[in-house]
């Protein structure tokens, strides 16, 4: 498994503001689906951020996000581990598939693949 991107998620009552506070530092929006907007550098376009208001179909709000090229092999390790899984691997409709998973300092990292 190979990781592609990570990107931090900064959940914000006030999106609009956040991105345009991030937009200060030259950081361009490159996804909305409303409830989640990316932000990328222009000269370094994976180099993201993410500013979400809460998640919109896990019952949790995810800190980062990390893309791998085979999230289903990440699920198998992580159920494997123990570690303990949030939000099941399924299929989303913005196209991706993705699980939720706590790291050992409770945080909580989306694991995606793109379909």
């Amino acid at each position: 498994m190979t990781v592609r991107r990570a990107v931090p998620n900064i959940q914000s009552e006030r999106p609009q503001e956040s991105r345009e506070f991030y937009g200060l530092l030259g950081f361009e929006e490159v996804m909305n689906h409303g409830w989640i907007t990316t932000l990328a550098s222009p000269s370094a376009p994976a180099v993201q951020i993410s500013v979400i208001t809460s998640d919109k179909t896990a019952p949790v709000t995810p800190d980062m996000s990390v893309e791998v090229d085979d999230v289903d092999a990440a699920y198998a390790v992580m159920r494997e581990s123990g570690a303990e899984i949030v939000h099941p691997l399924q299929d989303e409709e913005w196209g991706v598939r993705r699980f939720l998973v706590l790291d050992p300092s409770g945080r909580v990292v989306n694991v995606l693949g793109h379909r």
